[in-house]
């Protein structure tokens, strides 16, 4: 039998598989190094456009904000005026109303009466006065409770007023203004308002 020597076609064989398995790892390693790189690109490529849409809904967001805050000023100027334009028309209503009760003050003052103070708040009045007797303080109150711009009057101090003369008192009462015109229903007919 002859010898045939197959080492060296083994040998051979060997070395093209390694060359075979060493350019098939170097071109896996190529292309996962391509394919890590087009990840890359990608993945930034995706945060650099979110991170452009961020910015332009934080751009719009804040044009927003400065319109809200734009708004909500002019709101409160826009109560601030319609607040003023109410006391000027309340103002302009009652306007009238206060010389009317002045009027009807002195239609209501008796003889031998004087006021040294009156004060007002709101609806109220305050009366510091001085009468030559206490039958003048009363007629003084039925005059007010007559008066159609006078209601619900409340005699709340009187005192001796020597100063005055023997019979003198000092007197504070206080008393409701009314507005006859608001009412028209309620008003008696020829009340000491009418002229």
């Amino acid at each position: 039998m002859a010898k045939i020597n197959l080492l060296p076609w083994r040998e051979e064989r060997r070395q093209e598989l390694k060359k075979e398995f060493l350019v098939v790892l170097v071109a896996s390693v190529v292309a996962a190094v391509l394919l890590l790189l087009l990840a890359n690109w990608v993945v930034n490529a995706a945060i650099d456009h979110q991170e452009a849409r961020n910015h332009y809904l934080q751009t719009r967001i804040n044009e927003l904000n400065r319109q809200v805050a734009e708004i909500r000023e002019l709101e409160t100027k826009r109560r601030e005026l319609l607040d003023r334009m109410k006391i000027i028309q309340d103002l302009q209503g009652t306007r009238p109303l206060i010389v009317r009760v002045f009027d009807e003050l002195v239609r209501t003052l008796p003889d031998g009466v004087f006021y040294q103070s009156l004060k007002r708040a709101d609806k109220k009045l305050d009366f510091i006065g001085v009468a030559e007797s206490n039958t003048r303080v009363s007629s003084l109150m039925r005059q007010l409770d007559r008066s159609d711009w006078f209601e619900n009057p409340n005699l709340t101090s009187v005192t001796a007023a020597p100063d005055f003369g023997e019979q003198a008192s000092s007197f504070s009462m206080t008393a409701q203004i009314s507005n006859p015109s608001a009412a028209p229903a309620n008003r008696p007919a020829g009340g000491s308002a009418s002229k």
